[in-house]
């Protein structure tokens, strides 16, 4: 594995993300000096924070899995992510309606769902399930050392007998046929492929072993922090500053210091510099590119994956058809990723995620009142409508997703809401994402593992890249995943793996251990 050469001692991380947040803690884990730069107030990154009339809306992702990723990072200093933040396993990790009026709850146990699929789709569609909970746990294990959780160098690094073995799993075939040996029921192979659209590309285009992402989402459980998603990034922040980190807030980094191929200080919007003997920047890429002169070269542009649309709405009321994620399935499916990655057009008959963080933290609302978050995907903004035009679109499509719930059960939705933000490409393209896109650049095969956009950076031997935009990729765990990485390419050891996954349902009550509850939903 390349590393930066050099002196390492003193390492300035720009950015104070999820995996800018996670790179401090490793790098402090292995003796470093970090001081961590970030332009907002606090820390968070994507997993931001807004207060709005007593609602704490989380601006980003609202789905957690594999939490032990994040524990890896606070015992990198000997911390433990239990000490900071309360864990609830989720039981269904999400509830999946149809257009047809059916509804299954996904749940990760494997007999439970074994169960519901029995009761949904029949004694052979469950059987069916078994053979790809196998598959999916198979393929994890081929690909996450090797092709995940692994610093690239060179594509030759794959010619290796894992590939060999991920190929016999079917990894290079499609992601929907693949599916479609276990399952013959549409709207169960929608549950299992609809996480194509987190790397950008149609089920019937993507790779099988993209299906690692279903692996995430239906077998190794989903989790909620207390407090919201915006306390997995405070809780890193504070571990971090607890190890000795200095953290610098609202400071924008304008500029960086260059001399013999290395940067030599980071400068600051208010004039300030800052030296550093190592950089590790996790800025948005073209952020990133232009702090460093320029972007490398490469044979094809980068392509993004399909941006979103998010009405955070705090409301009066509830609706007891809802569990803490739910999938609202239109009727319309391969015509849905056609428009959003396509044609450019908004989705004709939607498909949307609702988040109701309130199921198992009511004290992010008032008294009485709960929040809702719903995200429908929409075309960014290289193939559908520009920034810009979203000032015009995005309160019609505002009203448009209102209708669509209120048509799909959420009868008095639109009366119900007492606080709101809508969030369009347009305020994504605002704080700097490439194609007004949060989910960054898309997992297509020349857009992944040695293929992506590399973290180490050949114009300057002392920065390392971290985030979505490089290895491993966009989500919560390769993030986190990301800034180890990135630790390991400055202090030359091989990411660390310390920590043991908390069981679902397993809590310690004593101090120090995870705290991770078994919750189901109350509705």
């Amino acid at each position: 594995m390349r590393t930066v050469p050099g002196p390492t001692d003193h390492v300035v991380v720009v950015g104070a993300g999820l995996s800018g947040l996670a790179c401090a803690l490793h790098l402090l884990g292995a003796g470093r000096r970090v001081t961590v730069v970030e332009r907002d107030a606090g820390p968070g990154g994507r997993a931001g924070r807004v207060r709005l009339g007593g609602y704490e809306m989380d601006t980003g992702p609202t789905v957690l899995t594999m939490p032990h990723l994040a524990d890896e990072a606070f015992a990198a200093v000997g911390d433990g992510l239990g000490r900071h933040v309360e864990l609830t396993a989720l039981h269904p990790a999400y509830r999946a309606r149809f257009a047809d009026g059916t509804s299954l709850d996904v749940h990760t146990d494997g007999e439970a769902m074994e169960d519901e699929v029995r009761r949904f789709a029949g004694p052979a569609e469950a059987a069916g399930y078994r053979g790809l909970r196998d598959w999916l746990e198979r393929l994890y294990r081929a690909q996450m050392r090797r092709f995940i959780d692994t610093n690239f160098d060179s594509p030759f690094q794959l010619l290796h007998p894992d590939l060999a073995r991920l190929a016999a799993l079917g990894g290079f075939g499609r992601l929907d046929r693949r599916i479609g040996r276990f399952l013959a029921d549409p709207r169960l192979r929608r549950v299992f492929s609809f996480q194509a659209l987190y790397a950008g590309v149609a089920p019937a285009r993507a790779l099988a072993a993209y299906a690692v992402i279903a692996y995430m989402d239906t077998v190794a459980g989903v989790w909620f922090p207390k407090g919201g998603m915006h306390a997995l990034p405070r809780a890193m922040a504070d571990a971090a500053a607890g190890a000795g980190a200095r953290l610098r807030w609202s400071s924008e980094v304008t500029g960086l210091e260059r001399s013999a191929g290395r940067v030599r200080a980071v400068r600051l919007a208010s004039g300030e510099r800052i030296t550093c003997d190592a950089l590790v920047l996790t800025c948005e890429l073209p952020a990133a590119h232009r702090l460093l002169g320029g972007a490398p070269k490469r044979p094809v542009r980068l392509r993004h994956s399909p941006s979103a649309v998010v009405l955070h709405a705090g409301t009066d009321r509830t609706w007891p058809g809802l569990a803490h994620h739910t999938l609202s399935f239109g009727a319309a499916w391969e015509d849905t990723f056609d428009e959003l990655t396509r044609t450019g057009r908004l989705m004709s008959d939607p498909s949307l995620l609702i988040t109701r963080p309130t199921t198992h933290d009511p004290g992010l609302a008032p008294p009485g009142r709960h929040l809702h978050y719903v995200l429908a995907p929409c075309p960014n903004t290289e193939v559908g409508p520009s920034a810009g035009a979203w000032r015009d679109l995005g309160p019609r499509y505002r009203d448009s997703l209102v209708a669509e719930l209120e048509r799909r059960g959420l009868e008095g939705f639109a009366a119900s809401v007492r606080e709101e933000q809508l969030v369009t490409p347009l305020h994504w393209a605002a704080q700097g994402h490439a194609a007004g896109s949060p989910f960054s650049v898309s997992h297509t095969f020349a857009q992944t593992g040695p293929f992506r956009p590399r973290n180490l950076v050949r114009s300057a031997e002392n920065v390392v890249l971290a985030g979505c935009g490089t290895t491993p990729g966009v989500g919560v765990p390769t993030v986190l995943i990301s800034g180890k990485l990135a630790a390991a390419r400055v202090t030359g050891g091989a990411p660390g793996r310390r920590s043991v996954r908390p069981g679902p349902g397993a809590r310690r009550a004593r101090p120090g251990a995870p705290a991770v509850e078994g919750a189901h939903d109350p509705s």
